[in-house]
């Protein structure tokens, strides 16, 4: 299952890169302070690896570090209650003494 998966998600980013060079036209990222000249297919590239991380981000605090806590607590061991004293009964003497 994990061989599917991982073939699938490489599908995927070959399709993504592959559409990424093909597009070569300059444009002109617009941000807030400043003004970046570059192809779009770097643009496209680079929206598509910034997707990625911020899915992978999402995944990890939404799913990962419950199930991690989770798993954290689980493993503690359980807390003990005082051991009672051993109780020892009470001798007899034998039948011969």
């Amino acid at each position: 299952m994990n061989t599917v998966r991982l073939i699938i998600a490489l599908l995927f980013l070959a399709i993504g890169l592959i559409v990424g060079v093909l597009n070569t036209q300059p444009i002109v990222l617009k941000l807030l302070f400043t003004d970046i000249p570059t192809s779009s297919g770097v643009a496209i590239i680079l929206s598509l690896l910034f997707g990625v991380i911020i899915g992978g981000l999402i995944v990890m605090a939404t799913m990962v570090l419950p199930l991690y806590a989770k798993l954290r607590k689980a493993s503690r061991p359980a807390p003990s209650a005082p051991a009672a004293p051993p109780v020892v009964p009470p001798s007899t003497p034998g039948p011969g003494l």
